[in-house]
């Protein structure tokens, strides 16, 4: 065994990204690694928006050895198949952000290019009537994902929505049974080694103090260890994200539970809705340039579809991200590393991502900044390939109906999206890495949904007969409607999972 290795680690703040480093952890290391404490005030609140996720939260919750249906009991969730974006192109229109993959490819050649071939020839399908995510989500659908690849359900791709405050509290048991100690109180003072700088302690408001190797900063837009006390520094992306605000309010559901995200374009930015079990969230993402605090929350509260579970709640924001993720001693993960908008759902997935990076780049007391740097090469890139995702949906509208609007159909945008841009538009070709977090099914589903369509498509496409194409994506679209009558209503699963609650009770 190396000598050097880290012995302990304070985890600054809880609520899910607290807790989702610490069950992370506890899980990795299982009681024979470093001593990990976690300190948190209950004085303090947690933001508590990020009931929407992504897909790579199912392996990640498989890893931490939760069970799906109790994880579904434990925080409320729903399942969630995708996005729907009304208004967003222009009032009245709407498009669907599938998880998964739309269709197949076709001798070596994507999808995509097939059907714009066919839509040129006339076909006037729409390209996600080719997912099962997005007919299933339609159908009011869900079953849990056959594990059988060669299973038509397997190509269904899922995430969850649920009460964020719940799965901190769900990850917390799991973390306490790891051996996390966790410690409620206020961090008042963060002590800085006198020789190189780096943190030495932090002192709580009860005079006690907390001593480590090894801290991670879950202190929120505060950043409290990498901002106040380690000055890392941040990029502001104001420029290409100008929504700075969101009101935010849960309210009774209507019942149905929707296994999707609806995103809304309003006047000032977008409303979205969450349907849990037991309530549906709702936010007012605006920019507060053009609309205030007060009428934002009174357009919010005029939308909502049944009565408000308490009052709205604003939240202030700078969209961008810490220019140092991993500095001397101390980790950013959560809104401590940095903020983009909850547009596409990103936020607790970059909280997973990142726990899940530093494994890769675990340090020693040493502390190498090289480790550092590669981790914040990675997280970088993550952040940035993430940003121009959501800058696609501001740029490419043709509203011209608010300020808004007009300011982000003008914009100028960053010089990674404006090539991936000119590329699709050009020939409908991907500027796509495979280990990005958004796959070419979802950058082509939200660039035909936002009014982007190429000029031409690949040549290759050209080469079968058309009507062996047509038969082809007859079939493929005949298939998904085939599996997608098959699955289980989402009202049934749930019923299903809150059934096995009832009876572990009275076991």
């Amino acid at each position: 065994m190396q000598a050097d290795q880290i012995r302990s680690i304070v985890i600054a703040g809880g609520g899910t990204a607290g807790w989702v480093a610490a069950a992370t952890l506890a899980r990795v290391f299982r009681n024979t690694g470093p001593s990990i404490t976690l300190v948190e005030s209950s004085e303090i609140g947690t933001i508590g928006v990020g009931e929407s996720t992504i897909p790579p939260i199912v392996p990640f919750n498989r890893w931490l050895g939760l069970d799906e249906n109790q994880f579904v009991r434990e925080t409320n969730a729903t399942i969630k198949l995708g996005i729907e974006f009304p208004d967003w192109l222009r009032p009245g229109h709407n498009y669907f952000h599938p998880f998964g993959p739309v269709g197949a490819p076709l001798d070596m050649v994507a999808f995509h290019h097939f059907w714009l071939r066919r839509r040129q020839e006339g076909d006037d399908t729409a390209f996600t009537d080719y997912s099962l995510n997005a007919i299933a989500a339609r159908m009011g659908r869900s079953a849990q994902p056959a594990r059988d690849p060669h299973n038509p359900n397997a190509r269904l791709a899922h995430a969850y929505h649920f009460d964020a405050s719940l799965y901190a509290a769900y990850l917390r048991r799991q973390a306490e049974k790891g051996g996390v100690k966790r410690i409620d109180g206020k961090i008042s003072e963060v002590k800085l080694r006198g020789e190189d700088g780096f943190i030495q302690s932090l002192t709580l408001a009860d005079g006690n103090s907390l001593e480590a190797d090894f801290f991670i900063d879950c202190t929120g837009f505060r950043g409290l260890l990498i901002e106040g006390a380690l000055k890392a520094g941040y990029e502001d992306w104001r420029h290409w994200l100008p929504c700075d605000r969101a009101v935010a309010v849960p309210c009774t559901g209507d019942g149905q539970f929707q296994p999707y995200t609806r995103a809304t374009a309003r006047e000032a930015g977008w409303q979205w809705r969450i349907p849990l079990q037991h309530r549906t969230g709702n936010g007012y993402v605006y920019c507060s340039r053009h609309i205030s605090d007060d009428q934002a929350s009174a357009d919010l509260m005029s939308r909502l579809e049944g009565p408000a579970q308490g009052e709205p709640r604003v939240l202030r924001f700078t969209t961008g991200r810490r220019r140092k993720f991993f500095h001397k001693n101390c980790l950013a993960l959560g809104l401590a590393a940095g903020f983009i908008e909850p547009l596409e759902s990103t936020s607790i997935h970059f909280i997973q991502s990142g726990i899940s990076r530093l494994m890769g780049c675990f340090p020693h007391r040493g502390f190498d900044p090289r480790g550092a740097a590669e981790y914040d090469r990675l997280t970088i890139q993550e952040y940035e390939q993430t940003r121009d995702f959501i800058v696609l949906h501001y740029k490419a509208t043709t509203r011209q109906d608010t300020p808004l609007w007009r300011e982000c159909g003008a914009m100028a945008i960053p010089d990674s999206l404006a090539y991936r841009l000119e590329q699709f538009r050009s020939a409908g070709r991907l500027v796509v890495n495979s280990d990005e977090l958004f796959t070419p099914a979802s950058w082509v589903a939200v660039a035909l949904g936002q009014g982007i369509v190429p000029e031409r498509y690949d040549p290759l496409a050209d080469l079968p007969e058309s009507k062996v194409v047509a038969d082809q994506l007859a079939n493929l679209r005949q298939m998904a409607d085939r599996v997608a009558q098959s699955l289980t209503t989402h009202r049934d699963f749930l019923a299903a999972a809150n059934r096995q609650q009832a009876s572990a009770r009275t076991a």
